[in-house]
């Protein structure tokens, strides 16, 4: 069994300097080829990639999950706003991911960790039994308005690159002062 990553909001084929520009990136195809090769450089084809949404742009669906297909990883979808039901059906018809959901709660090393596109208060306070990982905001920071147990996943705040989950759980460690 191999490691297991998290990563959201590629935004591939999104042609709006918004996104590819704010990324530091001159064009959308190099926003996509740098994402693709980022991805690959870090996660192998045994490895689990929870993908918590928001794949691709445009109205090039085949495009778009052609540059999804390329990517390494067993791969779940928490799908996202832009993941619209057109193409979650195209995902599912070419079986781009393993399973899609709304969301995922898995137990990682004694922890419980709800994985969702949206930013979901999972505590009360600094309570971290249960985790919130997510992406949508395009964050630069990796936590949610200083709650620790909110830990943004997106490529935004982490250099274009999916996040192992161990390092995000050392993150919150950290900020916790545990």
């Amino acid at each position: 069994m191999g490691n297991i990553y998290l990563t959201s909001d590629w935004h591939f084929n999104h042609d709006k300097d918004f996104i590819w520009k704010a990324r530091g990136f001159e064009s959308v195809q190099e926003m996509n080829e740098t994402i693709i090769k980022n991805h690959n450089e870090i996660v192998t084809p045994e490895d689990t990639v929870y993908v918590l949404g928001d794949c691709m742009m445009g109205q090039d669906m085949a495009a778009g999950m052609t540059m999804i297909r390329r990517m390494n990883g067993i791969k779940y979808l928490a799908y996202g706003n832009h993941d619209t039901d057109a193409r979650i059906k195209a995902y599912k018809e070419k079986m781009l991911f393993e399973d899609i959901q709304m969301g995922y709660r898995i137990k990682y090393k004694g922890k419980t960790i709800l994985l969702t596109h949206y930013p979901t208060i999972t505590a009360n306070g600094e309570d971290t039994r249960v985790l919130g990982l997510y992406g949508h905001t395009h964050q630069e920071d990796n936590i949610f308005e200083e709650r620790v147990y909110m830990y943004h996943v997106g490529v935004d705040s982490h250099n274009c690159k999916p996040v192992l989950i161990d390092d995000a759980l050392a993150e919150i460690k950290k900020r916790k002062g545990d």
